[in-house]
């Protein structure tokens, strides 16, 4: 089952084609990125799935169902450009959002206490937004966010303003939701996070889909029989390079390329051969940045 289907999704202004025949599905439980640099489409896309503007061709399922007025109660969105109020009390200003979501005033309350208690700020009930730092001002949105119990969370740069303790404590919670069931949408142009939190990706360019699947099936499809050793002595210089070429060595490792037509296990029993105490031997995989640049470095030939 999948929380989130797009089937030919389209979205123009005026004469400019921001989502351009998108397709994608976020499988239940998992946590999903969606990627592209500025300008890609990303918010036309996340507007849509949360009903803030209507597609103007496809369809968008949540949890198998047409898009409905509902389902905006269901989703909880961090938008990158923050919505709070800044003349507002942090108590006022979170129980108003969380009432919009269809709870209770009760509900609400109890809620609240909680996640205040969690993140140990029950003394902000009383300050205004506007008194907080751009980091603090995060806390309270992302629990504004999440309040409700949403069945999806769309997250747009989550960490941003956030120190290293606070990002990890905000990181922990989405953990914690994820492992719960809640189903995560995560943009960013922060590849190193996303390959640190996500399991499945779709990576847009001007308005269309260039790269979808599993991280880890995406890294291995773009390998290059990159390979990083560590030994003790020295290379042998009498080792054949028919069947590899020498990237970058130093005293103790050396990374190579296998040709093709050629296995790693050839250069690994040569080394063998010659009685080379072999430290480490490693395929090198990209990174999801390098992927992310050749594929939109290709959407743009």
């Amino acid at each position: 089952m999948n929380i989130l289907s797009l089937r030919n999704v389209v979205k123009r202004y005026s004469n400019h084609t921001a989502v351009n025949d998108v397709s994608f599905d976020v499988p239940k439980g998992k946590i999903f990125g969606m990627l592209g640099p500025n300008g890609a489409g990303k918010t036309s896309l996340i507007r849509m799935i949360t009903s803030i503007t209507k597609a103007d061709q496809g369809q968008i399922l949540i949890d198998g169902e047409p898009l409905s007025d509902y389902h905006p109660t269901q989703i909880g969105y961090l938008p990158e450009e923050r919505g709070l109020y800044k003349k507002m009390k942090v108590g006022e200003q979170l129980l108003y959002l969380a009432r919009l979501k269809n709870l209770s005033a009760r509900e609400a309350k109890d809620k609240l206490d909680a996640w205040l208690t969690k993140f140990e700020i029950t003394d902000w009930w009383e300050k205004k937004v506007g008194e907080l730092s751009k980091g603090m001002q995060q806390k309270v949105q992302f629990i504004a966010t999440v309040v409700h119990d949403p069945k999806l969370i769309i997250l747009d740069e989550p960490f941003s303003g956030l120190d290293p303790i606070n990002t990890n404590l905000i990181k922990d919670e989405i953990y914690e939701m994820n492992r719960k069931g809640t189903s995560v949408i995560f943009s960013t142009h922060r590849m190193e996070q996303v390959e640190q939190i996500c399991e499945e990706i779709a990576l847009i360019n001007r308005g269309k889909m260039i790269l979808k699947g599993n991280v880890a099936e995406i890294k291995d499809s773009f390998k290059e029989n990159k390979f990083e050793i560590t030994f003790d002595g020295s290379f042998p210089s009498d080792l054949s390079s028919d069947s590899y070429d020498v990237i970058h060595d130093d005293a103790h490792s050396v990374i190579i390329q296998i040709k093709d037509g050629h296995d790693s296990n050839e250069l690994l029993r040569g080394l063998i051969d010659r009685n080379i105490h072999i430290r480490s031997y490693n395929e090198i995989l990209p990174t999801l940045n390098e992927i992310f640049i050749k594929k939109v470095g290709e959407s743009h030939e």
